[in-house]
Parts: structure tokens; sequence; C-alpha cells
């Protein structure tokens, strides 16, 4: 077990004696169990594939977009439409997942694009 206690009763320290014992938690549960998070590509003609070092997404631009994966995460894909992002730093797994779903954002009204979370739909203009 790792103990952590605040220097003094002051409000920062207060505050930075949670942050320290979440960081920590973070970094004994990624080096046991690890982290996960799971995307999904929506739209015709949209994939995604490992290449070596690189992830190449096909996401309906003129040209594929090369995402080279940074050292200390792997990345699965699955089907062509569904990857599974993974590592032991936890801040690490969800920049990597932020920076692949900002290629392209899910939009709301047919719902394309790379997400992994739920999105909420909207409804389309009536006549």
């Amino acid at each position: 077990k790792v103990w952590v206690k605040p220097l003094s009763e002051t409000q920062q320290a207060r505050i930075m004696w949670g942050t320290t014992r979440a960081n920590l938690r973070n970094m004994v549960d990624g080096v046991s169990k690890g982290f996960s998070k799971s995307l999904e590509i929506n739209g015709v003609g949209y994939r995604a594939a490992v290449q070596g070092k690189n992830l190449q997404l096909q996401m309906g631009y003129s040209h594929d977009v090369l995402y080279p994966i940074p050292e200390g995460i792997t990345i699965k894909c699955e089907k062509p439409t569904a990857m599974t992002i993974s590592g032991f730093d936890k801040q690490k797994v969800g920049q990597v997942a932020a920076e692949i779903r900002a290629v392209r954002p899910p939009e709301p009204y047919k719902g394309k694009g790379i997400k992994y979370e739920t999105i909420l739909r909207k409804e389309g203009k009536k006549k």
C-alpha cells in the first residue's frame, strides 16, 4: 500500500493531495491491469488499419491519414471499423484516442465519424 498525506491543512495542499493520490492509483492500475479505449468508425468507405508503426485511416478525404503510434501504446484493429487503443499510461491512452478522433469527429445528423462515446443525434429539417 502507498499512503499519501497532505503536508498542511491548506486548501491547495488538500487539492494536491487528492491529485497525487489519483495519479499514483492510475500508475499502479496501469502497470497491473492496463488501460484501454475502444473507438468505432461509422460511415461508408471509412476504415482503419495498422501498418507497422503507423495507423492508416481512410476517412473520406482525398488522401489517407497516417497517424504514427507513440511508444507505450498498442493499437489493434479487430475489424476495419473498430479499434482498441491500450497502454499503461491512462493520460496517454486518452490523448491518443482524442487525436485519432479529431481526424473525423462524429457529426450529429448521420453519426458518421470516429467515436468513443454515445452521440446525441439531431433531427433534420422538416419541409
